[in-house]
């Protein structure tokens, strides 16, 4: 029997620049004052900007709260929710 695992849904607030929220958040590769970076269950997510730093982190929900002055929100990566064995991708 094939196991399913769960897809969180995945969002992304900011305001003014200076504070925001993420869910759909699987893991916080890195961060410092300059970048966050983010496994999501869209792919990687770099926040760049200055000042930046965690406010709340809970993995458990998927949940990632931030502050500081955001300059940039990048996609890195796949989507891993749209990926599937070779079987599956095969026969649609």
């Amino acid at each position: 029997m094939e196991e399913r695992k769960s897809v969180k849904p995945h969002s992304i607030v900011w305001e003014d620049r200076k504070k925001g929220s993420a869910t759909g958040v699987t893991d916080v590769l890195s961060f410092d004052e300059n970048s966050i970076v983010l496994e999501t269950e869209q792919g990687r997510l770099t926040v760049k900007g200055k000042d930046l730093h965690i406010d709340k982190l809970m993995l458990e929900q998927g949940e990632v709260e931030m502050e500081g002055c955001m300059d940039s929100l990048t996609y890195s990566g796949s989507n891993p929710a749209k990926k599937g064995t070779i079987m599956k991708r095969l026969f649609r």
